[in-house]
């Protein structure tokens, strides 16, 4: 699998992610741009969770907020867009409003 795959397919569900862990794991040349964008896809899946978790508890509580619950899902959905999009282009770039809180997080080189 490329290195261009192996970025791509890390947003793709958490799935894609483990699958493209795994090569990424498994090949010899630890590419950078592969590390990087299993950061970011890593970040906005813990952060979905995370708000999913939280937001569910709101809209239980007051169930007229359930558009935010759709609004933070819509929401997920462009980011992973725009991480496929810059993992295509082959570009380190972080995602934006968020991307920053996940740079230098996580490192999968070692």
């Amino acid at each position: 699998m490329s290195n261009k795959t192996m970025a791509i397919l890390a947003y793709v569900t958490i799935i894609g992610w483990v699958v493209a862990y795994l090569q990424y794991k498994k090949s010899a040349d630890r590419n950078p741009l592969v590390n990087y964008h299993l950061g970011q896809s890593l970040g906005l899946i813990i952060l979905s969770f995370i708000l999913g978790i939280a937001l569910s508890v709101v809209v239980s509580l007051v169930p007229t907020l359930y558009f935010l619950s759709l609004i933070v899902s819509v929401a997920t959905l462009v980011f992973l867009l725009l991480g496929i999009v810059a993992a295509n282009n082959e570009v380190s770039k972080p995602l934006p409003l968020i991307g920053k809180l996940f740079e230098g997080k996580f490192n999968f080189a070692s």
